[in-house]
């Protein structure tokens, strides 16, 4: 009986010693047999690896990182070919869930996790619609030059700097409406980071005591003294 006790007591000590993670990333990776899948993450402005597992047989993966604040991580998989693919989410304490395939790794990447995730979806679903037009308004542009058509080449290039003003106007827009979400300065430092002091500004100052306090919302705060400063 005592030895049983000892046992148990042993098993829940070795328990309680392990920590559990901040960041749990798992998933499944239809059609891979054998590769290596990374948790990688921007520090200093370089992209290093938090984490590794070696598939060899089954496509299931589990990854961990620690995160004080919600950020972006990649999930890159190494092949064993010279093609690295990475799936950008944006991460924060808790678990997040990537189920995908090996031949469309991005493109079918199904990301189930953060708030901060799903309110990004959203902006880069709009994004997608501007890129759209961008593509669009480029082929007609480069169509009009073929037929020597001035008049519709000026409107193309004007339609094009219209498409990109909205694209920056939706973006603080939308950052000001999601200030609550440490999207909202990731968004500002990424996206709109050379856009006029006034709006990285308001989007800074519009933020909740919560996100200010977050890995972005201090960058931003930064970036716009400096930016400030310089302007002296």
């Amino acid at each position: 009986m005592k030895k049983r006790l000892l046992l148990v007591l042993l098993v829940v000590i070795v328990a309680c010693g392990k920590e559990t993670p901040d960041l749990i990333v798992k998933g499944s990776i239809k059609g891979l047999k054998k590769g290596t899948i990374y948790l990688k993450k921007e520090q200093d402005t370089a992209i290093v690896t938090v984490d590794s597992v070696i598939i060899n047989g089954a496509p299931d993966f589990e990854l961990h990182s620690k995160i004080e604040s919600p950020e972006v991580f990649f999930l890159y998989l190494d092949k064993n070919s010279s093609e690295n693919d990475r799936i950008a989410f944006f991460a924060d304490k808790g678990i997040t869930e990537i189920n995908t395939s090996m031949k469309k790794f991005v493109f079918d990447a199904k990301i189930n996790g953060s708030a901060q995730q799903k309110v990004w979806e959203e902006y880069k679903l709009m994004m997608s619609k501007f890129n759209e037009k961008n593509l669009d308004l480029i082929k007609e542009n480069l169509e009009s030059q073929q037929a020597g058509d001035t008049s519709r080449i000026n409107k193309t290039e004007k339609d094009y700097d219209n498409n990109l003003k909205r694209r920056y106007l939706y973006t603080v827009n939308f950052a000001l409406n999601n200030k609550n979400s440490e999207v909202a300065p990731y968004l500002a430092l990424t996206e709109i980071y050379n856009a006029n002091i006034k709006y990285l500004d308001t989007i800074n100052k519009s933020l909740s005591p919560e996100v200010k306090a977050s890995k972005y919302g201090k960058e931003l705060q930064n970036f716009v003294d400096k930016i400030k400063l310089e302007e002296k």
